[in-house]
């Protein structure tokens, strides 16, 4: 069977993402091939910000995009060859910065237009999930057809805390997200009442090593509740409050890495539990965690253990450099699409800020803007 060769382009947040996807697919799985992967970041101009500055974001991939693309189709041989070399271009189209989003999908257009070349488009979100089938990636990976199904996927990022189930591949129904803060959110906030910088999850990490994770009971909110969703606003005012004399606002003393170490348990325990009850009540055979909040190690190990637990299902985790965004995941969503003849053509795709990964999910908040 033909192997198709995909393009992919990720700009949702702050992260100019490109890279090049072979795939095929055999009787019983999808045959995928990594050519390239590039990503610029942009944590160094939003650190004095504690978030995403769109605007700032938006000229960011405008400046890096060239860049990016030319290095990410070298391994095809450079721009000349794309015209021969690419079947199909994937693009995320959303959710995220309206104007990140926009940097991305226009580059798609006109490389699709110029080129003659049909468009995938690809939620953000879809990308997280199907970067979890790479495993410790070393290039090729085969993804079943059948026999993984259900799939219960916890999406955990600065923007957004899902769960999410799956009964074949690509159909999607979102059972369980946050009603206010993302996971990552409460990161970055948490990391800002403990004067740390930006972005909060890895420094929130770095110093949890030195400190006692029993120090300080924090809330774990609605996890004893009868349904999938989320809560991190509560627990991010716990903190605040540990840090402050009730009476007079001002700082108390407190351990700083005791609470650090306390409060990344506590996120810990209440996305797994979480999803324990999603376990417990779909039986699915395999588990996802994703999402750039699943680059945090102690999440990856405690999530893992306790799963372990209840459940003989197959449990899958991005490495950590494919967690945060990137386009790897959205060139294997694009592929399998492109395998399943779901293509398009350039003028038929939008940005869209606000575009959930099936139609019943009604709460979103995108990307940590400030």
């Amino acid at each position: 069977m033909k192997k198709f060769t995909i393009l992919a382009i990720e700009t949702s947040c702050d992260e100019t993402a490109a890279g090049v996807i072979e795939a095929k697919k055999t009787a019983a799985n999808f045959e995928l091939r990594v050519l390239s992967n590039v990503v610029a970041s942009q944590i160094e101009i939003h650190k004095k910000w504690g978030g995403v500055y769109p605007e700032l974001a938006s000229r960011a991939h405008l400046e890096a995009m060239i860049p990016v693309l030319e290095e990410a189709l070298e391994p095809i041989g450079g721009t000349k060859k794309l015209a021969d070399s690419i079947d199909a271009i994937a693009v995320t189209v959303g959710p995220g910065l309206i104007g990140s989003l926009l940097m991305g999908v226009e580059t798609a257009q006109i490389l699709a237009t110029y080129y003659k070349k049909p468009v995938v488009p690809v939620n953000h979100l879809e990308g997280h999930i199907y970067a979890s089938f790479t495993g410790k990636l070393k290039n090729s990976l085969k993804i079943a057809k059948t026999g993984i199904f259900p799939v219960l996927a916890l999406i955990v990022s600065g923007g957004h805390t899902s769960l999410v189930l799956m009964e074949k591949h690509l159909k999607y129904k979102t059972i369980g997200q946050t009603l206010d803060d993302a996971a990552g959110e409460a990161f970055d906030k948490v990391a800002r009442i403990l004067g740390l910088g930006y972005p909060g999850g890895p420094l929130i990490e770095k110093l949890a090593e030195g400190g006692n994770e029993n120090a300080y009971e924090l809330p774990l909110p609605m996890v004893k509740q009868d349904n999938y969703d989320f809560s991190f606003s509560g627990l991010k005012t716990a903190v605040l409050y540990t840090t402050k004399n009730p009476a007079t606002g001002k700082m108390k003393k407190y351990h700083k890495a005791d609470l650090a170490a306390s409060f990344q348990k506590t996120v810990s325990q209440i996305l797994t539990q979480k999803t324990i009850r999603a376990v417990k009540d779909f039986k699915p055979k395999t588990v996802i965690l994703s999402g750039g909040v699943s680059a945090n190690s102690h999440l990856r190990s405690f999530f893992e253990r306790e799963i372990r637990k209840i459940t003989e299902a197959q449990i899958l985790i991005p490495p950590k450099n494919l967690s945060t965004d990137n386009a790897v995941g959205i060139g294997l969503v694009g592929a399998l699409k492109l395998l399943k003849d779901k293509k398009t053509s350039w003028d038929k795709i939008k940005a869209q800020d606000n575009f959930p990964i099936d139609t019943s999910t009604a709460r979103l908040r995108y990307c940590r803007s400030v």
